[in-house]
């Protein structure tokens, strides 16, 4: 059983998941339009991960007895100076995700809602996993600068990137 506040909360970060999908999305056009399709790949892969998280926590919220609601969200940034900028806004954007994760788990805590607080350890290691990989990414674009082949090569890298929808349970 969840709370008001709980299910308040839950429901809050699953508007967060889908609202990532669709600044992914966003962020894939960006590279579309910069002939970076490997990039713009990657973040479609990222998009559809995000849909997943999103997914959860719709099925965890009604599998407790819950109720979902559906939240509308600001439209997310199109245009980026840089690859560089790209990256740097998606990190700040998962800093902000791994925080609201982080305060949905005191809560959860504070609450002494066992399932809750299993369901949501998943996520918290997940954003150990992407604010990582955003991380390295956005260094290496750094690291790259202006240099064209660099960019082009880190652009084949990141294509070969597939999205592997998760397991049952996972």
């Amino acid at each position: 059983m969840l709370s008001p506040k709980l299910q308040d909360a839950l429901n809050e970060q699953m508007k967060n998941e889908f609202f990532s999908a669709y600044l992914y999305m966003a962020i894939a056009g960006y590279f579309e339009s910069e002939d970076l399709p490997g990039i713009a790949s990657w973040m479609r892969v990222q998009a559809l991960e995000e849909m997943t998280h999103g997914e959860k926590f719709f099925n965890f919220i009604t599998d407790a007895a819950g109720r979902t609601d559906f939240r509308g969200f600001e439209a997310p940034r199109n245009e980026f100076a840089s690859p560089v900028e790209a990256f740097k806004y998606s990190l700040k954007h998962e800093n902000f995700v791994t925080d609201s994760i982080n305060k949905l788990m005191d809560l959860a805590k504070a609450e002494s809602n066992h399932a809750a607080q299993i369901f949501l350890q998943w996520f918290v290691t997940e954003q150990v996993e992407e604010e990582a990989s955003f991380g390295l990414i956005l260094r290496k674009l750094e690291r790259i600068g202006n240099d064209g082949n660099g960019l082009l090569r880190l652009d084949e890298e990141l294509g070969a990137r597939v999205f592997v929808p998760p397991t049952a349970g996972a």
